[in-house]
């Protein structure tokens, strides 16, 4: 914040979500940096090289989904201050491959706030063009956000 005290509130919250995704140690295998823009908004940003190509030498799904997933369910997370919340079903469509290069994961909180949540997600490219959407539902967990590794409001 612009006076040296750490954010109080929502902004909170989204500093510590993206202090928590930092933390995952998946993130090491897919570098990324998620920034919450707003309440129900996340924003991944990315880049695909060779490393994440299979064997036919286009990106493999698993970079698709993950990237998908966790923004979708960043920006349910979002809304929900005090739980964990987890992944039940993940719809996704690839619409056209990825090429190296800056990519962006953009998720959207669509409905609900009580039991269970959904939330959209898109890839853009670095020509801003859509190369996979996807839909996901996540409901609270019995895991409290602020006994996790890397959850911290006092940043």
């Amino acid at each position: 914040m612009a006076d040296g005290q750490p954010p109080s509130g929502a902004e909170a919250h989204f500093r510590a979500l993206e202090s928590l995704y930092a933390a995952a140690p998946i993130n090491l295998l897919f570098r990324s940096r998620l920034e919450i823009v707003e309440e129900g908004f996340a924003r991944i940003h990315f880049s695909v090289d060779e490393t994440l190509y299979h064997a036919a030498g286009a990106v493999h799904g698993t970079t698709y989904f993950k990237m998908l997933d966790d923004a979708a369910f960043y920006a349910a997370n979002s809304l929900v201050s005090d739980y964990f919340l987890l992944t039940t079903a993940f719809n996704l469509l690839l619409t056209r491959p990825m090429k190296t290069g800056p990519i962006i994961a953009e998720g959207r909180w669509v409905n609900g706030r009580r039991r269970v949540l959904v939330a959209d997600a898109r890839l853009i490219d670095g020509e801003g063009e859509e190369v996979a959407r996807g839909t996901g539902t996540f409901m609270r967990s019995r895991i409290p956000l602020a006994t996790l590794p890397g959850y911290s409001r006092n940043r």
